[in-house]
């Protein structure tokens, strides 16, 4: 197991995401995606998920689907390794969740992330 201490905290409950993004119109979503691009981007050392690419997947949707195939192809098998979960590439999946639930997706997304501050 890796030391995490260099990561930036965003621990949310997914609940609670698929909550506000809900009651905002998918306002928070927005946010969401900034703050999480920090964290992936910390955790691959690199920049994986631009900053406008992050602000425009909020409310563009061919962005956003961009959003999570680089998250799933990209980031999260980093996170896995240093979590210790099994390597897996969720990209297809969050792909597809993106496209037609992308709440959903954030939900699986933060819940991975979560992950890295047990």
């Amino acid at each position: 197991m890796y030391k995490i201490n260099n990561y930036p905290e965003f621990k949310v409950d997914p609940i609670v995401v698929f909550l506000l993004g809900f009651v905002t119109c998918g306002l928070y979503l927005i946010y969401w995606n900034i703050k999480v691009a920090q964290v992936l981007n910390a955790v691959a050392e690199r920049e994986v998920i631009s900053q406008p690419v992050a602000i425009f997947s909020g409310c563009c949707l061919p962005v956003n689907l961009y959003f999570y195939y680089l998250a799933g192809k990209e980031a999260l098998p980093l996170v896995y390794r240093i979590t210790g979960d099994t390597q897996k590439d969720q990209s297809t999946l969050l792909l597809i969740l993106g496209f037609f639930f992308p709440i959903v997706a954030a939900m699986i997304v933060q819940s991975d992330i979560n992950k890295l501050y047990q």
